[in-house]
């Protein structure tokens, strides 16, 4: 599994603002869709392109598109909606699926409750959005779901990410030839006995939509 945590100075700006309790919802869904869209622009250096001729008011020359099929985005419902304006704003072009997940507090499993994709999956590159990668089951269930659709090219971005839940995800497929690309703003110290990121910035889907 490839990692790239993106270091880059806006990015750690609008994380402090994020992880600050005082920030209010409509402040934080904001910034998250920047956030999001500053990491998909590191997410999608690999994406398929294919040449085109085109005519510029100069010249006859060539250029890039992007390939079909186009890219999948799966949000991880609920707090990934959050994410999906970031996403489509950079890729406007890509089809979106929806996959719902619940975590169990006590077990801290993933179950899924709903989804919305494609039955076939092959040769489609999907982008898998969820806050936060903690634990890892979530996520390890989510690739899981998209691997049994047939999906071989799957890249998560997170907004941040634990030590732990990356080692998880990495024991998860480590035998496994199903290429998995992380991409997250921040690796964060390690997850308290709640399983919680620390420091982290709290319940991701809370933040963005209040507590229901």
């Amino acid at each position: 599994m490839k990692v790239h945590v993106a270091n880059h100075p806006l990015i750690s700006h609008k994380l402090t603002v994020l992880r600050d309790e005082r920030t209010d919802s409509p402040t934080f869904r904001h910034l998250v869709e920047e956030l999001v869209t500053l990491l998909a622009y590191e997410a999608t250096r690999e994406v398929h392109t294919e040449t085109v001729s085109i005519k510029t008011p100069v010249t006859a020359t060539k250029g890039l598109k992007l390939a079909k099929p186009t890219p999948v985005v799966v949000p991880i419902l609920r707090a990934g909606l959050g994410m999906l304006e970031g996403m489509t704003r950079l890729v406007p072009t890509a089809e979106v699926g929806f996959l719902g997940m619940v975590r169990d507090e006590v077990t801290l499993e993933a179950s899924t409750y709903a989804n919305r994709l494609p039955d076939d999956l092959a040769g489609r590159q999907c982008f898998v959005l969820d806050p936060m990668l903690a634990t890892g089951g979530t996520l390890i269930a989510a690739v899981h779901f998209l691997a049994e659709r047939g999906a071989t090219d799957i890249t998560i971005i997170c907004i941040l990410a634990a030590p732990e839940g990356i080692a998880a995800l990495e024991k998860a497929f480590a035998e496994i030839a199903l290429p998995i690309t992380l991409v997250t703003g921040a690796l964060d110290e390690k997850l308290n006995e709640h399983g919680y990121i620390v420091p982290g910035l709290g319940d991701a889907g809370d933040r963005l939509y209040g507590v229901v």
